[in-house]
């Protein structure tokens, strides 16, 4: 399967082309322009680079969060225009997922090239605050989450932090000095998510059967933007339902 795969939600967003389990190539976009302006061309660009016409690509592979909310928006709008425009189907894969992927060394055949304990993945979510979640190898090797995603204290986070346990995300540039003397981050060329292991995670998801609807598929946020909350402390924007954003 030929898998064209997006990740935006960080500050500086890849395009990868997968297929076959294997990463055929991975570009950056750049770091000083918008993901808006980038991601067009970048994908041109990749596509250029392995042969691919439009047509060819059969799946999308889109991060849906957490991370940032333009960089969410952007690339899974793009993903689904890209997905209808040429019949291909979407599937959305977890940031943090991605991560624990990539720092646990799952290759394409399921089998883990590192043997990493239990890994912590925490995001940044500003105001002091961070997304987290623990993972596991799972069978086949997979990063198995072995509970929710949490929105919580950056301070709550480093306190709960058990004796042992490796750390990788993208926080981890505000936080590596705090980090307590138990724990060890991981190399940061692995804290932050690449689109080469979301289009891997695509093709693993895809081949056990999950499939995503191309008009449902959104990016999941844990909160509403600042603009929105002081948006809505002004009476004039309804909050969310319990148990979303």
């Amino acid at each position: 399967m030929r898998i064209l795969a997006l990740e935006t939600t960080d500050k500086t967003g890849t395009v990868a082309a997968v297929s076959g389990g294997n990463t055929l190539a991975q570009l950056a976009l750049e770091p000083t322009r918008r993901s808006a302006q980038t991601l067009a061309p970048a994908i041109e660009r990749l596509l250029g680079h392995v042969g691919w016409r439009p047509a060819d690509v059969q799946l999308v592979g889109v991060s849906i969060g957490p991370g940032s909310f333009t960089g969410l928006r952007v690339g899974v709008t793009l993903a689904k225009v890209f997905a209808y425009a040429i019949g291909a189907e979407v599937l959305g894969v977890d940031t943090l997922e991605a991560i624990a992927a990539a720092a646990m060394g799952v290759p394409a055949n399921g089998e883990r090239k590192l043997p990493v304990g239990p890994l912590a993945v925490v995001a940044d979510a500003l105001r002091g605050d961070v997304i987290a979640q623990s993972f596991a190898a799972g069978p086949g090797g997979v990063a198995e989450p072995l509970g929710p995603q949490e929105l919580i204290a950056a301070e709550t986070w480093l306190d709960r932090l058990a004796p042992g346990v490796r750390v990788a995300g993208p926080a981890l540039v505000k936080l590596f000095d705090r980090l307590p003397r138990t724990a060890a981050a991981i190399d940061r060329q692995y804290w932050f998510p690449q689109a080469a292991w979301i289009g891997r995670l695509a093709a693993h998801d895809y081949a056990l059967g999950r499939r995503d609807d191309l008009w449902r598929l959104a990016p999941r946020y844990f909160r509403r933007a600042a603009a929105e909350e002081k948006w809505e402390a002004t009476g004039k924007l309804s909050p969310l339902p319990p148990g979303e954003g």
